[in-house]
């Protein structure tokens, strides 16, 4: 299939050309896209990693799918560098620098982080690797929604959240939430309540693989 790709900035300058027609297999994500640009067009392949992607002018994650005569853009990061991502659906190792980055501020004296790592012993003994799937735009959607409210509730508090999706051995880092507020008792609510209110109602689901067998969690008999 077709897709068409759009270059800015300095994508743009060191490639010469603003926009080409690329060719990938049918079903083709936008994380086979960037590995098809990079082989291509080797000068810019160390941009790639920190570009942001969007498809038919709405930002995407690396695993969404691409169809014929889609146009993705490639949009390098802005003056300044890269602004952190506050929510984030994602492929790839989660960086507890980069969600800490989306919520600090010089009014803000207390930052309190969650990370949720996989772990030995869950549901089943000898967990081998969990397997989470995500419907990604609605995941984002509600993961926005949930920092909102809460970012409401809890005035003057700032949450940000990233999450895996993929495969994750024991040890890996699933999720990471940061908030931050101007005291600490309130980045502390501010961050329970993020993920409590993650695991009830972001459409994210995990399979949990061990030695003997493997199930989805919360879907068992």
């Amino acid at each position: 299939m077709q897709i068409r790709i759009l270059y800015f900035a300095v994508l743009r300058e060191r490639l010469g050309l603003a926009e080409e027609v690329l060719e990938i297999p049918g079903g083709g994500t936008v994380g086979a896209a960037l590995a098809a640009i990079a082989a291509r067009h080797p000068i810019i392949a160390p941009l790639l990693p920190r570009v942001q992607t969007a498809v038919n002018r709405t930002m995407v994650a690396a695993n969404q799918l691409l169809g014929d005569n889609d146009e993705l853009a490639l949009i390098p990061p802005v003056a300044g560098g890269s602004a952190p991502r506050r929510i984030a659906i994602i492929n790839e190792a989660l960086s507890l620098e980069e969600v800490v980055a989306a919520v600090e501020g010089p009014d803000r004296g207390g930052i309190v982080t969650f990370t949720g790592m996989v772990r030995r012993h869950g549901q089943r003994a000898n967990v081998v690797r969990l397997e989470y799937e995500a419907y990604v735009d609605m995941a984002v959607q509600v993961l926005t929604e949930i920092a909102d409210e809460i970012e409401r509730e809890w005035t003057g508090s700032h949450v940000a959240i990233h999450h895996r999706v993929g495969t994750l051995v024991v040890g890996e880092t699933a999720v990471v939430i940061a908030a931050a507020s101007a005291h600490r008792e309130e980045a502390f609510q501010a961050c329970r309540a993020a993920i409590d209110r993650l695991k009830h109602r972001a459409p994210i689901w995990k399979k949990e693989v061990s030695e003997n067998g493997e199930e989805w969690i919360g879907l068992g008999p």
